[in-house]
């Protein structure tokens, strides 16, 4: 063997054994982050509310079916009351479900020209668990309500 093919060679080996461990741990710290679809419950309102409390109130209605034959597909709507004027409007309307892996199911951000706070959709729920809608309003608090929904596997309960 030639001295610089072994001089090579060794070079690539010490290089290996150099960078192999920081790679190595540059991974399992990838790993540590949180995926916003990973969030838990709490986690999640944390990261809307940054911390600040949620307040049940009858201003936010949201509209379920108490039981879903089909957790593939279940409709909800979330109506707020609010004037929507400039000074005091829904800033967003969040829905969650409370026990899926991917507990954010919807974001709607609005502004006062929509004219009425009112959002529906379709969310996939993983099994029987609270859907969420958390109402942002634009003096900073969150209003939230919430309702069961039984998922059942062809309509048997």
């Amino acid at each position: 063997m030639e001295r610089r093919s072994f001089l090579k060679g060794f070079g690539m080996v010490a290089a290996c054994t150099t960078l192999i461990p920081q790679i190595a741990g540059a991974a399992d710290e990838a790993k540590k982050v949180v995926s916003p679809n990973e969030m838990n419950y709490d986690t999640a309102v944390a990261a809307i509310t940054g911390g600040k409390p949620l307040v049940a109130s009858a201003k936010v209605a949201i509209s379920a079916p108490e039981i879903a034959e089909n957790g593939a597909v279940v409709p909800v709507k979330v109506t707020v009351e609010s004037p929507m004027s400039s000074k005091d409007f829904v800033k967003a309307i969040h829905i969650l479900a409370s026990k899926n892996g991917n507990v954010r199911c919807a974001n709607v951000y609005l502004t006062p020209a929509n004219g009425e706070a009112y959002f529906g959709t379709r969310v996939k729920l993983g099994g029987t668990q609270d859907v969420v809608a958390i109402a942002e309003m634009s003096d900073g608090t969150f209003l939230t309500a919430k309702q069961n929904v039984k998922v059942t596997i062809g309509g048997c309960g």
